[in-house]
């Protein structure tokens, strides 16, 4: 295959439909996965199978994820350039309000997920010059955000591990990096209450807006894209860290009464 090649995982929806889109429009062949059938259908009928390859993967599950990109390399050639890891899901709500089974979800998706992607993909990356990984971390990666305790966590872990491999897989070829964008206009966001710190930080970025970044990460080499407000936060905590705490009290938990 002479395109450039990409996986997306949770590629049905908001940042991984746009991403998506974005790199078939630019000529790449693009691989589609989600646990979203009738999204990921409607998707690849949208780019055309000359530029796609879609497929139902769970990330959470190994095997899913091995026989899921296996098929993939199939078409490719054994080449994969770039893997987003995408996929991902929160729960909003205080640490005791959330199920233990939710929690233990997050993290399967958020943080196992990704270990899996990284881990059957990583073949097939070594065998691809210029190949690198993209891991969709957060601005809550900065400090736990309260009403999102273990989505924080996984995205901090994820951050943590994407700085480890970045060194690691350099000899290799291949570049690591994440890109940690605030509150996105996602199907994550829909919530029937009235969520604090979305009130405060507002939701100014839009799936689009974040595939533009994905984009530019496949292209560029810089390992954390702080993207929208998180530069802003960043900053802050630089000047003031001995008021981060304060700082991110302040954003997103409503004054006691």
């Amino acid at each position: 295959m002479n395109k450039k090649t990409i996986v997306i995982t949770g590629a049905a929806s908001g940042i991984g439909l746009e991403t998506a889109l974005l790199f078939a429009k630019n000529g790449w062949f693009v691989g589609l996965f989600d646990i979203n059938q009738f999204g990921l259908d409607d998707l690849a009928a949208r780019i055309g199978p000359e530029s796609c390859f879609s497929r139902v993967m769970d990330v959470s599950v190994a095997d899913s994820v091995r026989r899921g990109i296996d098929a993939f390399a199939q078409k490719t050639g054994g080449k994969i350039h770039v893997l987003l890891n995408n996929a991902g899901i929160l729960k909003f709500g205080l640490f005791e309000k959330v199920s233990l089974a939710d929690h233990h979800r997050i993290i399967e998706i958020n943080f196992k997920g990704c270990i899996n992607c990284m881990f059957h993909c990583l073949n097939y990356l070594k065998q691809t010059p210029g190949a690198r990984i993209i891991n969709m971390s957060s601005a809550s990666s900065l400090y736990g955000i309260p009403d999102l305790s273990v989505y924080s966590a996984t995205k901090h872990a994820l951050s943590a591990m994407t700085e480890a491999l970045n060194l690691e897989l350099a000899r290799h070829g291949i570049h690591v990096c994440d890109i940690r964008p605030p509150y996105v206009k996602t199907p994550l966001l829909d919530s029937p209450e009235e969520i604090y710190s979305i009130k405060t930080l507002k939701i100014l970025l839009g799936p689009a807006y974040v595939a533009k970044r994905v984009w530019k990460a496949a292209h560029a080499k810089k390992l954390h894209w702080n993207i929208g407000t998180t530069p802003a936060l960043i900053f802050l905590f630089w000047l003031l860290p001995f008021a981060r705490r304060f700082i991110v009290k302040m954003l997103t938990l409503p004054p006691e009464k």
